[in-house]
């Protein structure tokens, strides 16, 4: 990406990211244009995006002209810390791993194409939650167009891989394949291509299921053989539990935020029942557009108590929050 890009440019690209519509993808590729820093070493990137925006425009006038979907809706609200969709093959335990995960009820059962509609829970750690997007299999004859766009929204991606059955590796194997070349793609880390940023790459996380069974070490030697991939596994069993809870960690760390309590000015203790997340080096001025729109426009001074700095130290709007720290933001009435 071009050199010396702005907290802004940074955010608009992030929101274009997670734009689930073309309106949206246009709305944030045109924020992005106009805060990329204007010079040689951005030039390429300026093209890029000048290209891009005639291709979404010419997108969304296509799509106008054409007869509306009276199809049901699939878009889901993003809720909580961050996003993790999980997806696989058929049976790989997408839903059982959602349900001990969450609150959710998907229907759970042992035979292929049991989730037939995308479901969403809410996953739990420490006082913040993760929501987690359960999904529809994935095959050679059969995908759903829409979860492109929640993936490509999404913090992480979650491969479940059913090693309890002989077909799994080559299940896992064709998952891999339709996002190969895709414009959606499966990725160590999360970002744009350097080259296109139409093209979008999500992180994800292999989840190797169903470790209880008998054939599973000599399933997981062959996964290691036919289908070696670049990304962070985990092994566990959405059955009995084995290994979840160090998956349900990794999620929640995978969405990269910190909690920021606040306390008002007039109390003497902080309000620790709902923290605000945001992302890692974000600042006070970004939890002030969180709390309220009029915040960093009336902010004055905010006091912080955390581990960085002593009890109560004034500080300005710039200043980089910590994980768990204590923050009071002080107003202009």
């Amino acid at each position: 990406m071009a050199a010396n890009l702005t907290p802004q440019y940074l955010r608009a690209e992030e929101e274009y990211r997670r734009a689930q519509t073309l309106e949206d993808e246009l709305k944030w590729l045109q924020v992005m244009f106009a805060e990329i820093p204007k010079h040689k070493a951005s030039e390429k990137m300026q093209v890029m995006l000048k290209t891009k925006i005639s291709d979404v425009k010419k997108e969304i006038e296509a799509s106008r002209g054409a007869k509306k979907s009276t199809g049901k809706s699939v878009k889901i609200p993003r809720q909580g810390a961050g996003t993790a969709v999980i997806i696989g093959g058929p049976n790989s335990g997408k839903s059982q791993l959602l349900t001990y995960l969450t609150k959710a009820k998907p229907e759970v059962a042992p035979y292929p194409f049991t989730t037939q509609n995308s479901t969403p829970g809410m996953m739990a750690w420490n006082d913040v939650f993760v929501q987690l997007i359960d999904t529809p299999p994935i095959t050679p004859d059969f995908f759903e167009s829409y979860l492109y766009g929640y993936i490509r929204a999404a913090e992480l991606a979650l491969l479940m891989v059913d090693l309890g059955d002989e077909d799994g590796i080559q299940q896992c194997i064709d998952v891999l394949t339709r996002f190969k070349d895709a414009k959606t793609r499966l990725a160590v880390e999360s970002g744009l291509d350097e080259d296109d940023v139409g093209v979008s790459y999500t992180k994800t996380f292999i989840v190797l299921n169903k470790s209880d069974l008998p054939d599973y070490q000599e399933r997981l030697e062959l996964f290691h053989e036919f289908c070696p991939t670049p990304f962070q596994e985990f092994q566990i069993s959405a059955l009995d539990g084995s290994g979840v809870e160090q998956l349900r960690d990794a999620i929640y760390h995978a969405m990269n935020v910190i909690r920021v309590y606040t306390k008002q000015p007039t109390k003497k203790e902080a309000d620790r029942e709902r923290p605000f997340t945001l992302k890692e080096g974000s600042t006070v001025f970004d939890l002030c557009d969180q709390i309220h729109k009029d915040y960093a426009q009336k902010f004055k001074f905010a006091r912080v108590w955390g581990a960085n700095v002593h009890d109560g130290t004034v500080v300005k709007g710039d200043y980089v929050v910590a994980d768990q720290d204590v923050v009071e933001i002080n107003v202009a009435p």
